[in-house]
């Protein structure tokens, strides 16, 4: 199935299969359900139709702009391509491609309009994603003030990134939490976490990062095995494990933390979704989350 797909009113429908040509997308007639069908299906959404319409129809649907769709509305007149949902994440783009059609983009996210890049176009672009996404705001707003420096981590290394700080990884889709015993050897480690993502099905090349606690930064074991695993390990500080809810007990209440592979594989995921309960391996911990 195609990434996009084009709503129209049943009067567009012959522009709204020339649209659907030119993107190599699908078309679906206007109706009830259709916003909601489409937002199961689809990652970007042409609506052919007035904005009002749109609008109204996306409203009951919309989570947050990560997981949201891109859409872009199109007037029944094919003169303006609209972002209204998702510009930073791949509306801008889906709406530049229709100038194809002599359709012009009309783009609204600031850092465009000041010709700069944002934070989440910068990702795209390299094949990259943003870990900790709750920072792209202020370093956006950031980018419009002025030029912001872009450090490159090219080996095995150790990043503390505060919160106006955007750490950008290769694309993944899940988040590994590890927690271990103090001193635990790489080998115990790296042999944990491929035996939980042999359990959970999920390939090494499909992991963003492992993330664990900031008390962990000097176990040396845990950092040689993630450098093994080719990965990335990201430090997550006690005020950002805690705020997340714990699905298993956990013996990290010693160190003041609600736990550690779980909270933190939830805290850095994109869904926020645990697919592997926490799992013990000896003296280590794993837990994964999407």
């Amino acid at each position: 199935m195609t990434r996009t797909v084009v709503i129209a009113l049943e009067r567009f429908l012959p522009d709204a299969r020339r649209i659907a040509d030119a993107l190599g997308a699908d078309v679906l007639p206007y109706g009830p359900d259709a916003f909601r069908a489409a937002f199961a299906g689809y990652s970007r959404i042409v609506a052919l139709m007035s904005a009002g319409i749109a609008v109204r129809g996306i409203a009951p649907l919309l989570t947050e702009k990560w997981r949201d769709p891109a859409v872009v509305v199109v007037g029944p007149d094919l003169r303006y391509a609209v972002p209204v949902v998702g510009g930073h994440h791949g509306g801008n783009d889906l709406a530049r491609e229709l100038a194809a059609l002599g359709i012009e983009a009309v783009i609204t996210t600031a850092t465009e309009t000041r010709g700069r890049e944002s934070v989440e176009g910068i990702a795209a672009r390299t094949g990259y994603d943003v870990v900790n996404r709750d920072s792209t705001r202020a370093v956006n707003a950031a980018i419009l003030d002025g030029d912001v420096p872009l450090y490159a981590v090219t080996g095995p290394g150790i990043v503390v990134a505060g919160p106006a700080v955007s750490l950008l990884v290769r694309e993944g889709e899940y988040i590994v939490g590890i927690g271990c015993r103090k001193g635990v050897g790489a080998t115990e480690v790296a042999g944990a976490v491929r035996q939980a993502l042999t359990e959970a099905g999920i390939a090494e090349g499909e992991v963003l990062v492992y993330a664990t606690t900031t008390q962990k930064r000097g176990e040396e074991g845990l950092l040689r095995a993630v450098a093994d695993l080719g990965g990335n390990l990201v430090f997550l500080d006690d005020e950002t494990l805690n705020a997340q809810e714990a699905p298993s007990p956990s013996r990290a209440s010693l160190i003041g933390l609600s736990g550690v592979a779980e909270p933190a594989a939830l805290a850095a995921s994109k869904r926020k979704v645990l697919v592997l309960a926490k799992q013990t391996y000896g003296g280590v911990t794993v837990a994964i989350a999407r």
